[in-house]
């Protein structure tokens, strides 16, 4: 008998995701050609709404949040899950910053005349429906929904189930204001079910879903690249670096580091391995490593770093390919820039690198070496986001290479196509 319920809740849990896909493909239709004006009146709407049912908000998130910590989450975990006012007034805040950048829909990115009179050009348009994948942070239904809905584009957000009620909550408020401004039904879609099969579902609506976007951890995002056919960006698994130089200024390395690793560790932008020149080891870790740990940090480090800071434990390999999203920090001590660098290759996820120094060459040969999506000189890898970037906001970070790489804002979520401008030419 219970077999029969799991096989009928998996059959519902499907259907779910055909229905929301059919009817977000039918509003998607509809959100290419609605103008600018309409799709930001319906963004300053939606960070009203918030604002005006944050308590509704809270509440659900009060519940996820108790059931979260009976489950045992660790608290960095909880932090991503957490909402206040202070974090649903980011949101709204972002909302309105989304209506304030330039609308890509319809820019004509290239154009020319050929010998015929053919007149040709190149036009940025929405790519159709964006399917969500993501894991515990309740503020990527707000930004991602944002985004989609001011490039012109249909979404299906599918969070996971530590959050269920607040997205569902959050995806009652925006939709309901979007809806009331204009944007056509069907336009904001959220998977109400934690059923694994709905999931799975979403990864093969090929007929009704464009790209998929996964964001959240290692095992998420991998599990979407194996089993998706729908074609998928890849985003963010965040093995970050700091290599302090021998040439950084003690003060500045320390204050990077410290808020690269501390400011907020359960992000896919927060500092996992710290890598230090062996010229400035011993004095560099003196001052930063009792810093660290008084912050609760727990250090994994090489023998030489355990040389230079007894409380550390040892490092094993699968520390230096580990994205903690804790208050962890693996730690190696580096004979030169050439050693930080191929520690930076071979266990680097392409994310964000950051590098200290005064050296002018050295920085160059950092930035032009490092594989990643964003490279830093003298700065905390935590700006790698799109509202730090200048973007608004972000529906992930890009770690692949093809279409988008690093925060992706309103631009990425488009395509284009060519429009034909004739006089009757008709091809000899």
């Amino acid at each position: 008998m219970s077999d029969k319920r799991d096989a009928m809740a998996t059959t519902d849990a499907r259907q779910e995701v055909v229905e929301k896909a059919q009817a977000a493909q039918a509003a998607a239709r509809e959100m290419a050609a609605l103008p600018t004006s309409a799709k930001d009146r319906a963004l300053m709407e939606m960070a009203q709404a918030l604002i005006e049912r944050q308590h509704f908000v809270l509440e659900a998130n009060s519940a996820d949040v108790r059931a979260a910590r009976d489950a045992g989450l660790s608290e960095a975990l909880i932090d991503r899950l957490l909402l206040s006012e202070q974090r649903i007034a980011g949101m709204a805040s972002s909302l309105r910053e989304v209506t304030g950048l330039p609308d890509p829909v319809g820019e004509v990115i290239a154009g020319w005349r050929r010998p015929n009179g053919l007149q040709i050009d190149k036009v940025r348009v929405p790519l159709g429906v964006v399917g969500m994948i993501y894991e515990s942070r309740p503020n990527v239904t707000v930004d991602a929904t944002g985004l989609c809905i001011k490039s012109g584009n249909a979404v299906i957000l599918r969070g996971g189930s530590e959050a269920l009620r607040s997205n569902i909550a959050l995806v009652r408020v925006i939709a309901d204001a979007a809806y009331s401004a204009g944007v056509p039904e069907g336009a904001i879609q959220l998977i109400e079910t934690a059923d694994r099969a709905a999931a799975q579902q979403l990864m093969r609506m090929n007929r009704y879903v464009d790209v998929l976007i996964p964001r959240g951890g290692e095992g998420l995002i991998r599990a979407v690249v194996e089993n998706a056919t729908v074609p998928v960006i890849e985003t963010g698994v965040g093995n970050c670096h700091v290599y302090v130089d021998e040439t950084a200024p003690y003060d500045m390395a320390e204050e990077i580091v410290i808020n690269a690793k501390c400011q907020r560790p359960g992000v896919c932008n927060a500092c996992e391995t710290l890598l230090v020149h062996q010229a400035i080891a011993s004095d560099f870790l003196g001052l930063v490593g009792p810093r660290l740990i008084a912050r609760g940090v727990e250090i994994r480090g090489c023998p030489r770093t355990r040389e230079i800071l007894p409380q550390a434990k040892e490092a094993t390999e699968d520390d230096w390919g580990a994205e903690y999203l804790d208050l962890i920090l693996a730690v190696r001590v580096v004979d030169d820039l050439e050693q930080a660098l191929a520690h930076i290759a071979r266990y680097g996820t392409r994310h964000s690198e950051a590098i200290v120094t005064r050296e002018y060459e050295c920085a160059q040969t950092f930035i032009e070496r490092v594989d990643a999506a964003a490279v830093y000189v003298n700065a905390s890898t935590r700006f790698t986001d799109g509202g730090e970037f200048g973007l608004g906001a972000e529906i992930g970070i890009s770690t692949q290479k093809l279409h988008a790489r690093g925060p992706m804002g309103l631009r990425e979520l488009t395509t284009y196509k060519y429009v034909i401008r004739g006089a009757g030419q008709v091809r000899q």
